[in-house]
């Protein structure tokens, strides 16, 4: 397709055309408007003049009789621009005036009409004028006549401005419209390019934003806001890939390496018995990442939005805190549980416990053993700090917090934001049971409903907020 091709099937130029029309039968109506009312103006003029000049001179002749009516006339008549007389007997003998040949019938008929004249009996060219006629006493016939020429003239400037107006309209109209159309097609032509780029597969490329914040601007910067998403999703994905190839890898290996090893050593049905149990048990881990992966997709989806509805979050923390009060019991870590009565929010209960669950099992599985001793800077042995693990719901202004602080060695402040990605585990955490996925699961979970989570210093230990607004899911 040409480029005038383009710029003619361009939004822009369609309605800078039906601007155009609409703008040029505005102009026409209102010129067309204009030029009425001054043509009648001119003959509304015409005509009180014609009439004004009969009434003198018909007041002329009652006055002074008919010689001094010939007299009045025959001064007027040598006057430059004078109007046109004509005074005849009761047998159409002329008496005086400056008009030549006229209509035959024309004295026998008194009253007001346009008629055409000449100036002469040798003039060849005839002449518009507006005439009135009117009969005097004794059979006396008085003609009063203003030449239409000058009004004719009047028209036809009014004529040609009518003409030009309307054709300079349309001129600036069409070019307003092209430069219109052009600035406007180069900045979606630039779009285009920028969007074929990432098509391509260069996910950084961003839409131009030229600063006037009109509404292709507006456009582009919500346009880059989700291009910035998809990048960062596509990213994700990409590195939790990565991260199932190679953390997956390991309890798949050692499910292969179990039942490979059922297979050349166990020589009892109870040998067999204990590697089945352990591929199981391997199987039952594997499950659970993806249940924990599908979870956080769900939650990232906001699918869950659906199943939202009103609930105490209290209860929520109750529920966790009595379901995980055997392991920590099992642990040495003593579980303590702080609520405020009212915490009701709208959401997904079941993702919102689940969240909380994860802290909570974090926390114990972090937290200091008794009696457990650390290094003191002398070089002597000091108790380690209380394994205890606070789990506290409250509100706070317009959020509702839910708090799990425990003593453990904590995340470093550089950390914490990389560790709500999924897979990641820090040095410390890799000797620990896990696959890395409790955290984001529970970040996805509260930007699901709205709020965030906040990984804090405990002073020692880490201090994980899940703040939720008092409206959540609404």
């Amino acid at each position: 397709m040409t480029a005038l091709g383009k710029l003619f099937r361009t939004t822009a130029f369609k309605l800078s055309l039906a601007y155009l029309a609409i703008f040029t039968l505005f102009a026409f109506f209102l010129l067309g408007y204009i030029a009425f009312n001054a043509r009648r103006l001119i003959a509304d003029q015409v005509a009180s003049v014609v009439e004004a000049e009969t009434q003198g001179l018909a007041e002329q002749y009652m006055g002074g009789g008919l010689r001094r009516l010939v007299d009045v006339i025959e001064s007027r008549s040598r006057q430059p621009g004078a109007s046109l007389y004509l005074v005849a007997g009761p047998n159409g003998e002329r008496y005086a005036g400056n008009i030549g040949r006229l209509p035959s019938d024309l004295l026998e008929r008194p009253g007001q009409r346009t008629i055409s004249y000449f100036h002469n009996d040798d003039d060849q060219k005839a002449h518009m004028a507006l005439v009135r006629v009117y009969q005097l006493p004794q059979g006396v016939r008085l003609l009063v006549g203003h030449d239409l020429a000058e009004a004719d003239r009047l028209r036809q400037v009014i004529r040609r401005a009518f003409s030009w107006s309307l054709s300079l309209v349309v001129i600036l109209a069409l070019l307003g419209g092209w430069f219109v159309t052009r600035r406007v097609l180069g900045r979606i032509d630039a779009m285009t390019d920028a969007t074929r780029g990432i098509m391509k597969g260069d996910l950084s490329g961003r839409l131009a934003i030229a600063g006037t914040n009109d509404e292709l601007d507006r456009l582009a910067v919500n346009l880059n806001a989700m291009l910035d998403r998809i990048e960062e999703l596509m990213s994700g994905m990409k590195e939790v890939s990565d991260n199932i190839a190679h953390d997956l890898k390991t309890p798949l290996t050692r499910l292969r390496n179990g039942a490979e090893e059922a297979l050349r050593t166990a020589e009892t049905p109870n040998d067999y018995r204990n590697a089945l149990e352990g591929t199981i048990e391997e199987a039952d881990n594997l499950i659970r990442v993806f249940n924990a992966l599908l979870m956080i997709a769900r939650a990232e989806a906001g699918n869950a939005r659906d199943n939202m509805a009103g609930f105490d979050v209290a209860e929520v923390a109750r529920d966790v805190v009595e379901l995980y009060e055997p392991v920590a019991e099992e642990a040495g870590v003593p579980l303590r549980l702080e609520v405020e009565p009212g915490l009701r929010i709208r959401g997904s209960r079941e993702l919102i416990g689940q969240a909380l669950a994860n802290l909570v099992d974090n926390a114990i599985k972090y937290a200091p053993k008794p009696l457990e001793a650390v290094a003191a800077t002398d070089g002597g042995q000091v108790p380690s700090p209380s394994p205890e693990v606070l789990v506290r719901a409250g509100q706070h202004g317009d959020t509702v917090e839910l708090a799990v602080a425990d003593r453990g060695p904590g995340i470093p402040a550089a950390d914490r934001s990389r560790v709500l990605e999924r897979f990641v585990r820090l040095e410390g955490a890799r000797t620990r049971p896990g696959f890395g996925l409790g955290l984001s699961l529970a970040a996805a979970v509260a930007r699901l409903h709205g709020g965030t989570l906040r990984l804090e210093d405990n002073e020692p230990g880490l201090r994980a907020v899940v703040a939720l607004p008092a409206t959540a899911g609404a």
